[in-house]
């Protein structure tokens, strides 16, 4: 029995009912599933899965600590008391109780400088209370975080006073929250535009929301799939935010793509059970190819060895798999139901005897000089990507948040009374002989460093494991920390170990630095891994050698201008002062570094991605070539076919990164930023100029296949050609 795209769209058209029946069911099952399991499926934490020296040094002290080693900080500061004054230490008093009186459950206990186990500034104005938080694993003592939390901000105090709680756990749960609410925002800022683009390019509303519905169906179903997923492997809670924007973005471009040749068939005369299954023969098979590809360089993420890039990675793939199989099932059994309903609530006039000219003189003015239009749109793009050569990558720390969150206003004052990284100090472990020599040699070659405040030895240490906390003075993951760890890994603990004994080099600093280290590792094998099987797929689904290399070529001309731009517009000190202006008037936060994992993550999505418009393109490009044998004038009917639906889709696409590059964490803001652009970049110059000023100039070249390649076997794209006189065929 077949079971290609023609078959299974002919089959859903024919049982509408059991169809969506099946669907509904699955997403009703996806549901109960993460209500059920999401919550144990997704993990805050992130963590390596090739144990690296801060992966090893963390064992290590948890070993010796316990479990409970998660230790948070109430800050409490005034204005003019200090520490001595009756006032400051009747107020010390009372949060001290309260905190404590949360219970074992929540906390382990509660220090202060009362009891002779809290800090307090050089200026005698701030205080520190250290709270050891109770909890099975990091996550249930993140939630005690916020528990301790909720109790400071229920305590009044005197005025000018002000109290944070601040750690590791806290922030963590900082970024959280604001990381839901950039979700928020994104998925309502992209389905609005994602709506008022389909009722345009469609011109009636039914049309425009029905790919709308689809892709939530499939990102409800992904999510689901991640919770089942993630009872085997631990997921990143990221994944929920990857999921929902990589499946509206593509959920409702392939929606798109098949709708409108449905309605394109249909205006050409065909029956709806007809145009439905001609839609799967050739719409349906490219989206299906389309869907490949993504998957395919989606793959590269699943290398790193690490926690987040792989749930990234899964979410992602899970959802375009979701979403190829739903337009290819789930969407031909919706068209034949609706039939001809499908174009009701019209709001504006049909008008295809119009349709594709504009798209028609410009792919001929192109054609008409292709070597100038090829080398000025390369050109711009090259220009775009210089900036690229300037990134310096990292990671964003508490210094990026906003200002009105509570984390970044007690970093500010942990950073001016005592040091930005007290709370998330290095931790150096020697273990073997010569601990205590060892520790005392690197305490006394950092005591000269102004980038390390004073070191403390843990009281766990023992004669053959010994624990060295250093504070950092500024923000742990701004460049001047990272290369104070570095120095310390690469210089001073060389000088200082004595013979017998091991240093490793921990804390979330270190922890930083070897997905540092890591990312630069991987980042050529995930090239090259994406890059060959994306080769190998285009040349069996076009039966080209020239067409997957020129592809290549094109999508990493606007993958470097997306690097570029990104670099211009957030990194401090690169772009020009317009380019500045112009992040500035849209909020965009201007930081140090580059999010360390941004370059490899818009390089396997966006590459994806690429591929998609131009697997739609060249299908229909193909299509008409096989049928005519003329390389130009197939190439301005495929760009006459498409150009509307790529903008569109493209347009989509941008709304919906754009939301979440509107959000307020800087790197979100990098990683929306930089797929919109790269998006758009990809459908305007790239599809409208670079494809056709080069499918001029290599004519019927376009399609070389060697004679020592015959034995692979024929995957037609294209589906059944239509040998229809064009002249009788209509656009829509």
């Amino acid at each position: 029995m077949a079971i290609g795209p023609e078959a299974l769209a002919r089959r859903s058209a024919t049982r509408p009912w059991r169809t969506v029946g099946i669907w509904l069911a699955l997403v009703v099952g996806a549901a109960a599933l993460s209500a059920q399991l999401l919550g144990s499926a997704l993990t805050t934490e992130f963590n390596f899965t090739d144990n690296p020296e801060s992966a090893q040094a963390t064992q290590l002290i948890e070993d010796v600590r316990g479990e409970s080693a998660n230790t948070e900080f109430v800050l409490i500061t005034s204005e003019t008391a200090t520490a001595a004054d009756p006032e400051y230490v009747e107020y010390v008093t009372l949060v001290q109780t309260t905190v404590a009186a949360l219970g074992p459950e929540v906390v382990n206990g509660v220090g202060s400088y009362l009891t002779e186990d809290g800090p307090v500034s050089e200026s005698g104005r701030t205080a520190l209370l250290p709270v050891l938080m109770a909890g099975e694993d990091r996550a249930e003592a993140a939630e005690n975080a916020e528990l301790v939390k909720e109790a400071v901000a229920g305590i009044t105090a005197p005025g000018g006073y002000q109290t944070f709680v601040a750690g590791e756990l806290t922030l963590e749960n900082d970024f959280n929250i604001i990381a839901e609410e950039d979700l928020v925002t994104g998925e309502t800022i992209g389905i609005g535009v994602a709506l008022v683009v389909l009722v345009v390019v469609f011109g009636t509303v039914a049309s425009g929301v029905i790919p709308i519905i689809l892709g939530m169906m499939a990102i409800a179903v992904a999510v689901g799939l991640a919770a089942l997923v993630g009872q085997a492997f631990e997921l990143s809670f990221f994944v929920v935010n990857m999921i929902t924007m990589i499946g509206l973005a593509v959920g409702i471009d392939y929606s798109l793509f098949i709708v409108s040749r449905y309605r394109e068939e249909r205006a050409n005369g065909l029956d709806k059970i007809d145009a439905i299954t001609r839609a799967g023969s050739t719409a349906s098979r490219a989206v299906f190819f389309s869907g490949l590809t993504v998957v395919l360089a989606l793959f590269g993420m699943l290398l790193l060895p690490n926690t987040i890039f792989r749930s990234l990675g899964v979410g992602a793939i899970l959802v375009v798999i979701v979403a190829v199989a739903a337009s290819m099932t789930l969407l031909p059994a919706v068209l034949s139901i609706m039939g001809d309903r499908i174009d009701s609530l019209r709001v504006r006039r049909a008008t295809p005897k119009n349709a594709g000219r504009f798209w028609d003189r410009i792919t001929h003015t192109v054609m008409a000089r292709p070597i100038t239009s090829l080398a000025m749109s390369a050109g711009v793009l090259v220009i775009a990507s210089v900036s690229f050569f300037s990134i310096d990558t990292g990671f964003a720390g508490v210094s990026t948040l906003p200002d009105d969150i509570e984390s970044k206003q007690a970093f500010e004052i942990l950073e001016s009374e005592f040091s930005g990284g007290f709370t998330s100090p290095v931790e150096v472990v020697v273990q073997g002989e010569g601990v205590d020599n060892t520790i005392a040699a690197i305490q006394s070659i950092v005591a000269g460093d102004d980038r390390y405040g004073p070191s403390l030895v843990d009281p766990a240490s023992t004669s053959s494991l010994g624990i060295l906390s250093i504070p950092l003075v500024g923000d742990v993951n701004s460049v001047e920390s990272l290369d104070a760890v570095r120095e310390l890994r690469n210089e001073v603990i060389p000088a200082a170990a004595s013979s017998g004994t091991e240093v490793l080099v921990g804390g979330q600093t270190a922890f930083s630095l070897d997905f540092l280290d890591q990312t630069e590792t991987y980042t050529p094998i995930v090239f090259a891994v994406v890059l060959g099987l994306s080769f190998i797929l285009l040349t069996v689904a076009f039966r080209s050698i020239v067409i997957p290399i020129k592809a290549i070529v094109m999508n990493l001309l606007s993958v470097g201008a997306a690097y570029g731009l990104i670099v211009a517009f957030f990194q401090v000190g690169v772009g020009p002062d317009w380019v500045k202006d112009i992040s500035s008037f849209f909020g965009f936060g201007q930081v140090e570094v580059i999010e360390d994992w941004i370059p490899l993550f818009l390089f396997s999505v966006l590459f994806g991605l690429s591929m998609d418009y131009h697997v739609f393109l060249l299908s229909r490009i193909k299509e008409r070539f096989d049928i005519t044998g003329d390389n130009t004038e197939s190439v301005a009917y495929g760009l006459r076919n498409t150009g509307s639906l790529i903008t569109g889709a493209a347009l989509i696409m941008v709304g919906v990164f754009g939301g979440f590059a509107a959000g307020r964490l800087v790197t979100f803001q990098q990683m929306g930023f930089g797929l919109a652009v790269a998006v758009m970049l990809d459908a305007t110059i790239i599809r409208t100029i670079l494809v056709p000023a080069s499918m001029k100039l290599l004519g019927s070249r376009n399609w070389y296949f060697p004679s020592w390649l015959e034995w692979i076997p024929k995957v037609s794209i294209e589906g059944v050609p239509d040998e229809r006189p064009e002249k009788e065929l209509v656009s829509v």
